[in-house]
Formats: C-alpha cells, structure tokens, sequence
C-alpha cells in the first residue's frame, strides 16, 4: 500500500488572489455603483434636516419618528460607503490599514447605531405590521451580524470574522434591492388583476421587506459556507 500526500495548502493571501478573477472585480464596481446610485436618489431629501422633503411621510402622533428616521439614514449611508471598502480584496490585501480603518468606521459609526435606531422606528411603520416586524428582525440580524465579526476579529478567529463581515453586508445591501422587490411585488399583483390600492401597497411593501433581507441572507450563506465547506482532501491510499 502506498500513501501519496497532497501539497500543503496554499497560504490563504496566495488562495485570495486566485480568488479574485475579473468577474468579482466586475461585480465590486456594480455592487459600489448600486450602492452610489441609491444614495444620489434617497440622501438629497435628508441633507436639509426638513421633515417636509422626508420620503417617507412623518408620524404625526410620534414626534421621535423623523429624528430617528434622520438618524438611520445618516448611520446607514456610513453603513453602505464603508461596506464597499470591506468586501474590496485588493483593498484588504495591500492596504490592510485602509480595511482596518473603514472596518471600525462601520462597526462604530454604521451598523450598530443604525440598527439601534431601527428599533425606534420600525414598530411604528407607517406600511403596516408586516413592514413593522420585518423590519424590526432586519435590524436585531444586522445588530448581531456586527457584533459577532466583531468578536471573531477580536479573537483573531479572521475565518469567521470575513463569514460574519459577508452576512452583515448582505443585511447592509438588503435597503437598496428593497426597491427592486416592491416594484416586483407591485407588477405580480398589477399582472394577477388586484388594484393597486393601500391594502394592496402595503402587502408588496411588508413583502418586500421580508424579501430583501432574507433574500440576501441565504446568499451569504452559500458564499461563506460553500468555501468553509468545501471537500479539501489532504491525502488519499492507493
């Protein structure tokens, strides 16, 4: 019987730049593009600090609504910008300080007071409960997402830190194909024959609430766990 060893793994930085072809790179440049393009469309309103320029009509009955409304505007566009820098390979290859730097921005100055507001504003949702409780999940999995590549970095545990970075992306990302969703949900219904009235708006709204982030969510779970998982035989009898 004859024992034959497989070569030693590749050093993980070798391993990340075979994994990094012109496709991910195209897909970066989309992924920062998207998010810059909701930003030109959904920020401007916000910049003035008027509740009357706000997208999303105020609650009269709730005066902390705008305020924190503001807020998570404010803490999600940190959110997003510094999101683009995290998921970036070349970045985190040779300018590990830039990755550290926006990384801290996003755990300190993005998600975790982002999500926190959330918490102020989703119950009070002025597309319904299922908008409500959607968006409230959204914020608890983006809350905890951060914090758990927080500890993984901590612990030095960089596998799990980048699994747990992937999925607080993908929740970070979940407001942007928000809009894809609900125009979906608005033409399935407008094709199955429902008028598009308020109850009708507020079912694709509460729907697609619950589809950005769980969609997103299951695609970063094969991302990460497809790789974590793969086979790796290191030897084999013959």
């Amino acid at each position: 019987m004859t024992t034959t060893l497989s070569p030693p793994p590749a050093p993980s930085h070798r391993r990340e730049a075979r994994r990094d072809p012109r496709r991910v790179t195209i897909g970066l440049v989309v992924f920062a593009v998207v998010c810059v393009a909701f930003l030109a469309f959904s920020l401007p309103p916000y910049l003035s600090v008027d509740p009357a320029q706000s997208r999303v009509v105020p609650r009269a009955d709730y005066p902390l609504h705008y305020p924190l409304l503001w807020a998570h505007i404010v803490f999600g566009t940190v959110a997003l910008l510094t999101a683009c820098l995290q998921i970036w390979p070349w970045l985190r290859r040779t300018h590990p300080r830039v990755h550290r730097w926006s990384g801290r921005i996003y755990l300190v100055l993005g998600v975790p007071p982002g999500s926190i507001v959330v918490l102020g504003v989703a119950p009070v949702s002025t597309t319904g409960p299922i908008s409500a409780v959607g968006n409230t999940m959204l914020a608890l999995l983006w809350f905890g997402t951060a914090v758990a590549g927080w500890r993984a970095v901590r612990e030095r545990r960089f596998a799990d830190h980048r699994a747990w970075m992937i999925r607080s992306v993908a929740l970070t990302f979940s407001i942007v194909v928000n809009r894809a969703w609900i125009g979906l949900y608005l033409g399935l219904f407008a094709a199955a024959g429902l008028t598009l009235d308020q109850p009708t708006i507020m079912a694709a709204a509460g729907a697609s609430v619950w589809s950005s982030w769980i969609v997103n969510l299951l695609v970063a779970e094969w991302f990460p766990l497809r790789r974590r998982h793969a086979p790796q035989t290191s030897a084999h009898a013959g």
